[in-house]
């Protein structure tokens, strides 16, 4: 795959609206936070902003479960300001992509409310409607069984996420045609594309089969008959047809339980998105089957084979994006780091690792700040439906209140959704107000003014990443070029080489607190860029610092 597309240039920055910047100071961000702090990205270097949902919702999922697709809510302003938004942004060569969400809605849409409230509706196919004893025992994401009861009759409506958000009936083509419109509405508006939530979940089993149960509870995972369904192709390739391919758009999936053999239907030049996530080493700790709670052992060699495997197989056919973080997961230096060894060096290894590998980079807020998980301390002062639901579930299973809090704060979502750090001023910066999710304690330390004011902070580092990948002279091998892993024999260092037409660029990470030595093949290696200020080349030996990351550029390619 090497055609050129402006998405495969691009650097993404993701932005969580209600904890990026609050313009009115009433404790919640909102969009003209984010047209004030523009200038903030611009200077980043980024290209694409993407928004976290912002159309109106009761917000008990914070945004997930939207009651009308066309309009803002009010809690992040009014349509004018997105329209605003959209302007200026694209004066600073800055693109919007939003979220899309059509797996569900909201149970406060129209469309669910008349379906509930009136049986002989068209809107009641629009759901799936189930009998009593027509119900599984599939769990739902957040805990607890798929169905639940309409009030005052023997029915069950499904949803694969919480009760306020029942999903949609993609086998109905009247249903699907009104998210079309919706989706054509919004790219007409300027939108340049859209990240797509929980697509692989539109496909339900037929038959909707009972299966073995997973846990004490008696349910199994819905995955089990919602996941990547047979026959979800269909559904997608007319979501392509009648929306995406008629613009130069940018569609990056979350397209879980998508096997390699079929990212090219999913990602490919031909595929229904430009791209999908790749989330095969996203979670090291997590349990293939299980619980948040639960955490199995991995080391970095685990690391190094699911990304080189990754790499390789989306490199014969697809397009990924390379990304580390964002709103559903904890902070990456906590996941991918021992806690003793979190500093700058080790988290600029960290984002020298993921930077260049092959794919679209992806930045979540704060993660150019190296800010890490939350210090919250009290599970009523979380946020997340997902986290108070593992938290039930472990004590259900037996562990002392203290012991689940400290097994799920480690994975809770809202690590990521903490407010964004501006300066040390109280709250942050981000607020005046009390903000509606507690500020990390190490806010004084880490934040934009001082990390602006420092030359070697994690924010300068991100800024050199970002503007070597789009550099005239390596911009064409890092962006195009191939993916190769080598030195694979080297414990606890990944490393690989990228590589088009005369150029080559090796990149070494060195994911440990200890120096190591590495004979290298290479006679010609010129240092390019580096997170630490030396670099110990000689007689083609390479020392590599505790979390050091260095690139090479091979000059014997250049020169032959």
């Amino acid at each position: 795959m090497t055609e050129r597309k402006w998405w495969k240039e691009a650097v993404v920055y993701q932005i969580y609206p209600k904890s990026f910047y609050d313009s009115d100071q009433n404790g919640v961000g909102d969009i003209r936070g984010i047209i004030e702090k523009l200038d903030y990205l611009e200077d980043l270097g980024i290209d694409v902003i993407w928004i976290c949902p912002v159309y109106e919702s009761p917000m008990v999922d914070n945004g997930y479960d939207i009651s009308n697709y066309y309009h803002v809510d009010p809690l992040f302003g009014t349509d004018e300001d997105l329209d605003e938004l959209i302007k200026k942004a694209k004066d600073k060569n800055i693109k919007i992509i939003m979220d899309l969400v059509i797996n569900h809605c909201s149970d406060q849409h129209e469309w669910f409310q008349k379906a509930i409230s009136d049986p002989q509706s068209e809107e009641r196919d629009y759901f799936i409607i189930k009998n009593k004893e027509e119900i599984n025992n599939w769990r739902s994401i957040f805990g607890g069984s798929v169905w639940t009861q309409i009030k005052d009759t023997d029915e069950y409506y499904m949803h694969v996420f919480a009760k306020e958000q029942p999903d949609l009936n993609w086998e109905n083509p009247k249903l699907r045609q009104e998210l079309y419109k919706m989706v054509n509405y919004w790219l007409d508006k300027g939108v340049a594309g859209f990240r797509v939530d929980a697509i692989t979940y539109i496909k339900k089993n037929p038959t909707f089969s009972r299966f073995p149960s997973d846990d004490i509870d008696g349910l199994v995972h819905v995955d089990k008959g919602s996941l990547n369904q047979k026959g979800i192709q269909e559904f997608l390739s007319e979501l392509n047809k009648e929306t995406f391919s008629k613009y130069d758009c940018m569609t990056v999936a979350e397209a879980v339980g998508v096997p390699h053999e079929e990212l090219n239907q999913f990602a490919g030049d031909d595929g229904f998105f430009s791209m999908i996530f790749e989330f095969s080493y996203a979670e090291m700790s997590m349990p293939e089957q299980g619980n948040w709670y639960e955490f199995k052992e991995w080391n970095v060699e685990d690391l190094k084979r699911l990304i080189f495997a990754a790499q390789e197989e989306a490199q014969k056919t697809a397009w990924t994006p390379s990304h580390l973080e964002n709103h559903d997961a904890a902070r990456s230096v906590n996941r991918y780091l021992p806690e003793d060894d979190i500093n700058q060096d080790s988290s600029k290894m960290l984002a020298t690792m993921y930077f260049f590998l092959r794919g679209t980079p992806f930045i979540f807020q704060g993660q150019e700040l190296g800010m890490t998980n939350s210090t919250i301390t009290n599970i009523e002062d979380f946020d997340d439906l997902s986290t108070k639901d593992q938290y039930k579930r472990a004590l259900a299973a037996g562990y002392e209140p203290e012991e689940a809090f400290q097994l799920i704060s480690k994975r809770s979502r809202d690590n990521a959704r903490t407010p964004f750090c501006w300066d040390d001023t109280e709250n942050a910066g981000f607020s005046k107000h009390t903000p509606w999710l507690k500020v990390n304690d190490n806010y004084k330390k880490i934040n934009v003014a001082a990390e602006e004011k420092d030359e070697n902070s994690i924010l300068h580092y991100y800024k050199k990443l970002i503007a070597f990948r789009k550099s005239d002279k390596y911009k064409d091998v890092l962006v195009y070029g191939t993916f190769a892993p080598i030195y694979e024999q080297v414990e606890n260092v990944v490393a690989y080489k990228r590589e088009k037409d005369n150029k080559a660029i090796l990149i070494f990470n060195n994911f440990q607190n200890k120096e190591v030595t590495i004979e290298l093949n290479e006679s010609n290696l010129n240092p390019i860029l580096s997170n630490r200020e030396k670099v110990e080349l000689r007689n083609n030996v390479l020392l590599l610092k505790p979390y050091q990351s260095i690139l090479f550029e091979d000059v014997s390619e250049v020169n032959a």
